[in-house]
């Protein structure tokens, strides 16, 4: 009896030691902030699910359109530690596609191997916008083959990992916090949308990591962080140039205003452009909402003829494009169009077609607006063809950080670098320096619609001389 006492308490006192000890490794993991790290086989963990089915250092394709058997080949490979073999596979893969950027980040990520490097992260919306991911990560890419071919930051390369956010402010929130808490990466490009910058930026401030957007425009994000900063011009700068177009080029004062209330984007773009038109002496006689349930096109555009509007300006969001081009195809080219960013896109002309011939859109860079520049040259010797602002603007991002961790390659260091008032550095888009707003101080861009043969669709997007 006296035997089996013993053993019992030793038993117990075993069983309190290995517990006092869980306990221990947890409470010292969790003071030190211990995290994975982003090697070939990273796995993020996320509130509810694993985020590596979300991120990728090359080690899972993301994006199921660009895949192959040897691009598969390629992500096994790097996942198990054989970097040889991946940058083998991802250059034969990128050799039958060249025109994939997330091929060619893992081919520079398969490169450096577990070699020292400075980690940088794009979040983009592959699952919601896949075209628009492929147009941000082929600027990203193109940034990162220069300055590693160039011999890297001070000698060291730079290393990309991709998150697809899918434009959704809950789930890229999750993948910001997990951003934040792996103490290697150093700065973001990115989110996409306005909505969704504005749901991560407190998260990327609390974990003092810099984003950098290269698409949002809402005016709510000038000041919003001092950890956020965007290479777009904000909505402010591009209403008042399609109000200005409107008042002076085309002579016309009245407007009716197409946007979407649940977009903060929209919602920033027609609040603008309305202040911007009054401001100059024009007047918005109807503003109509695309996320109506009883939106008609045909019924708002007659209604816009009817109480005398001149113009008709689309301010939709990517979610309300196709009813913002229901609006130009019911037009019939009787009103004048302007349009915002987000319908600067191949289905504008593709579905647009004649009835969009004479649409003017304001945009950030438009690839013919400056012939002498050396990164449409650049681009276009890379992916076989044409790149668009967002992969320019993408690059000017991601062309600011690494300025920024060539001079102080900490997080705190590249906050302080991209706040400073004299930072610069070469664009694709021109000089890239920052308002103390964190905004892009630049200028826009305005595009008309013409018939032409280079989109392939019949009609192009030419540069308005202003």
């Amino acid at each position: 009896m006296a035997k089996k006492n013993e053993t019992a308490t030793l038993l117990l006192a075993l069983l309190i030691t290995l517990g006092l000890l869980g306990a221990g490794v947890w409470w010292l993991a969790s003071r030190l902030k211990l995290q994975p790290n982003l090697t070939s086989g990273s796995s993020f963990s996320l509130s509810g699910g694993k985020v590596q089915d979300r991120v990728s250092v090359g080690n899972r394709i993301l994006i199921p359109s660009n895949t192959s058997a040897t691009k598969q080949e390629a992500t096994e490979a790097l996942a198990s530690g054989d970097f040889a073999t991946a940058a083998a596979k991802f250059q034969a893969s990128l050799q039958a596609n060249r025109n994939d950027p997330e091929g060619l980040i893992g081919l520079n990520n398969a490169r450096i191997g577990n070699a020292k490097s400075y980690v940088i992260a794009v979040s983009v919306p592959i699952g919601t916008d896949p075209n628009g991911s492929l147009e941000i990560l082929r600027g990203v890419a193109q940034a990162q083959t220069q300055i590693n071919q160039a011999g890297g930051i001070k000698g060291i390369p730079l290393k990309v990992a991709i998150a697809n956010d899918d434009n959704n402010p809950d789930i890229a929130k999750q993948v910001a916090a997990t951003l934040v808490q792996n103490s290697e990466v150093l700065g973001v490009v990115g989110p996409y949308a306005s909505d969704v910058s504005l749901a991560t930026v407190p998260v990327y401030q609390q974990g003092e990591l810099v984003a950098i957007s290269p698409i949002s425009t809402s005016v709510k994000l000038s000041g919003f962080s001092r950890y956020f900063f965007r290479t777009v011009p904000s909505d402010y700068v591009a209403a008042r140039a399609l109000a200005a177009y409107m008042l002076n080029q085309l002579q016309k004062k009245t407007a009716a205003v197409f946007f979407n209330s649940q977009s903060g984007y929209s919602q920033s773009l027609k609040a603008e452009f309305v202040t911007a038109l009054s401001l100059g002496g024009g007047q918005t006689l109807l503003e109509v909402d695309l996320s109506d349930p009883g939106f008609s096109p045909a019924d708002s555009v007659k209604s816009a003829i009817q109480q005398g509007a001149q113009v008709l300006v689309l301010a939709a969001n990517t979610g309300t494009l196709d009813k913002a081009l229901q609006v130009v195809q019911v037009n019939q080219q009787r009103l004048q169009l302007l349009g915002g960013d987000d319908l600067y896109a191949p289905k504008t002309l593709e579905v647009g077609g004649a009835e969009s011939v004479g649409m003017v859109v304001a945009v950030p860079w438009h690839i013919d607006a400056n012939p002498s520049a050396s990164f449409p040259r650049q681009s276009r010797l890379l992916w076989g063809g044409d790149v668009n602002w967002r992969t320019a603007l993408s690059y000017d991002a991601t062309q600011a950080l690494i300025a920024a961790l060539q001079r102080n390659p900490t997080r705190s260091g590249v906050q302080q670098t991209l706040a400073d008032p004299s930072f610069s550095t070469p664009g694709a888009s021109g000089v890239v320096r920052f308002l103390p707003s964190g905004d892009r101080n630049a200028s826009v861009q305005l595009v008309k619609i013409v018939l032409g043969q280079r989109s392939g669709k019949g009609y192009d997007f030419v540069p308005v001389s202003q």
